[in-house]
């Protein structure tokens, strides 16, 4: 079995990190989220904790949009571990998380009350389920749309308070899955549990917490994974099973949120996977048929695109404001508006119909907007020129009152990374409150 920091077998290692982590902190609990990594890391803790005695915390921070088959395997995984358990804090609460599949909405928010009807499926009965109306009322560092970063290291202080001395909270990392995550466990400069390089203590801004982030399989290898499967005869998600079928690689499974900036790669694998669960994820979060279809280019907030092959720049134009109508059909009209607009300028000053638009012009001239093509109205498109300032418009007081609108409707969907400084400028003052319309 591969070896990265260690010259133990990656299973035996894994043990002693338990057994090191049972026997030298006062508290614990794991983060568990499904997948194999953090499944295996689990049981291996459950073998450990009943052959020491002790009982540990759990905890699973439920997305909202996830696959029938993690649900499951959660319960699953609560069932097989429930003689180990002290509490499972299985947390259903609206949480910001990234939104990476839209070309507007950059976060959407998971378990909003506001969006009810939408949700993906229903409020988990489990009497463990943490919700906005039964969370902690020492839970005064939470708020609807916390970031999930910051949720996950408050809830390790609230913890280490409730509990006392040392904390450890268990993570299924593997220093092999990227780069990052390799560094994150070698970095020397980092602060570690009695310099224990699989340690990390835990801090925000300058302030240290007692409790440090514990990484007992750091080294294992996908390989190991499966192979600690099938020796002990651990419980598994079988949505790999799903992929493995659908032609992924064990190398290239993953199971995270579905609209990360890395998961829109493999975005269509969820419509393969549960396609009626992926018929409510449509409805649910902005972008996700939009990311779906052009995961694979380079469509997504990009500058440079590719247009899909086959497709005209005319057809192009017409899907993308077709699929932007189906999350925000105010924005198409918008769009449509200045679009229709535009073309009518060069009818009537030009003499140049919309049937003799050509799909492409000489590039410089397009740059230099002196001539029209249906490339540069998908370009202005793609790029989400709210102003449209590709098509010779400028901001106006009427376009701001417009987009003041679409704020209300849609809480989050301004963002301030734009394209745009005048466009980033209005997004600051209007999530500020400092527009009036």
């Amino acid at each position: 079995m591969p070896k990265v920091f260690t010259d133990k077998d990656v299973i035996t290692a894994a043990f002693e990190r338990l057994e090191y982590m049972f026997t030298h902190f006062d508290n614990y609990y794991f983060s568990v989220s499904g997948g194999k990594d953090s499944s295996v890391m689990l049981q291996l803790a459950a073998i450990k904790a009943r052959e020491l005695n002790v009982k540990f915390s759990v905890l699973y921070v439920d997305f909202e949009a996830q696959y029938t088959a993690t649900i499951n395997h959660i319960r699953e995984l609560k069932e097989t571990v429930k003689d180990c358990i002290e509490r499972w804090y299985w947390i259903a609460l609206p949480i910001s998380l990234r939104n990476a599949v839209s070309i507007i909405q950059s976060k959407w928010i998971c378990w909003d009350y506001n969006d009810k009807k939408k949700w993906v499926r229903p409020l988990p009965k489990d009497p463990d389920v943490i919700h906005s109306r039964n969370y902690p009322k020492d839970w005064k560092w939470f708020h609807k749309g916390i970031e999930f970063e910051d949720f996950i290291i408050y809830f390790a202080e609230w913890f280490n308070k409730k509990h006392g001395g040392n904390t450890a909270c268990g993570v299924a990392i593997r220093s092999d899955e990227s780069l990052n995550r390799f560094r994150t466990l070698t970095n020397t400069s980092k602060e570690t549990f009695e310099d224990k390089k699989w340690t990390t203590r835990v801090k925000y801004s300058n302030h240290k917490l007692n409790a440090y982030t514990v990484f007992p399989i750091y080294d294992f290898a996908t390989s190991d994974i499966w192979k600690t499967v099938f020796t002990y005869n651990l419980k598994y998600n079988q949505i790999y099973e799903q992929m493995y079928k659908n032609g992924v690689p064990v190398n290239d499974q993953r199971l995270c949120q579905p609209y990360g900036d890395d998961q829109r790669k493999s975005l269509d694998q969820f419509k393969s996977l549960e396609y009626e669960t992926w018929e409510k994820v449509l409805n649910r979060v902005h972008g996700v048929n939009f990311g779906n279809i052009y995961c694979r280019t380079g469509v997504l907030g990009l500058m440079k695109t590719e247009k899909p092959e086959g497709m005209t720049w005319q057809q192009y134009a017409v899907f993308l404001l077709e699929s932007i109508g189906l999350y925000v059909p105010e924005l198409r009209d918008h769009y449509y508006y200045k679009i229709k607009k535009f073309l009518n300028w060069y009818y009537e000053n030009r003499g140049v119909k919309v049937e003799d638009i050509k799909d492409e012009e000489d590039k410089k001239l397009e740059n230099a907007k002196v001539v029209a093509s249906w490339r540069r109205i998908a370009r202005a498109i793609e790029h989400n020129d709210f102003w449209m300032k590709r098509l010779n418009y400028s901001q106006t007081k009427t376009d701001v009152e417009k987009l003041y609108q679409l704020h209300k409707k849609y809480k989050n969907l301004l963002s301030t990374n734009h394209n745009d400084k005048d466009l980033d400028e209005i997004s600051k003052k209007i999530n500020r409150g400092e527009v009036n319309v």
